[in-house]
């Protein structure tokens, strides 16, 4: 039997031996969502508090302004949904500057 012969035989489906089988795809989960929150603190400038968003956050001027404007006057605003791992650095990076940030889930 020649070379050619050998690889167009095992190459077949009839001549092997056993048939691999492929594991099962999942579906990939995705990471659960949090809101990132601000707190007004009655102690922080707005200055403070809008480049402190503008620096950590990628929201405009106009949005970090309004979100410190609403914090301010009701108390909290919501910031962001992200996922929960970027929520918690985002918490420990605003406690860094002075100011209270919380998370919750979304759902």
């Amino acid at each position: 039997m020649s070379e050619k012969d050998r690889k167009t035989m095992a190459a077949t489906p009839e001549n092997a031996e056993s048939t691999a089988t492929l594991p099962e795809t999942t579906k990939p989960r995705h990471l659960p969502m949090y809101k990132v929150i601000l707190h007004n603190d009655d102690v922080s400038e707005i200055g403070h508090v809008i480049e402190t968003i503008l620096m950590l956050t990628p929201l405009t001027r106009q949005e970090a302004e309004e979100k410190t404007v609403e914090a301010d006057r009701t108390g909290c605003s919501l910031l962001l949904v992200i996922h929960k791992e970027r929520a918690e650095l985002y918490a420990e990076q605003f406690q860094s500057r002075g100011l209270t940030i919380t998370i919750e889930p979304a759902d």
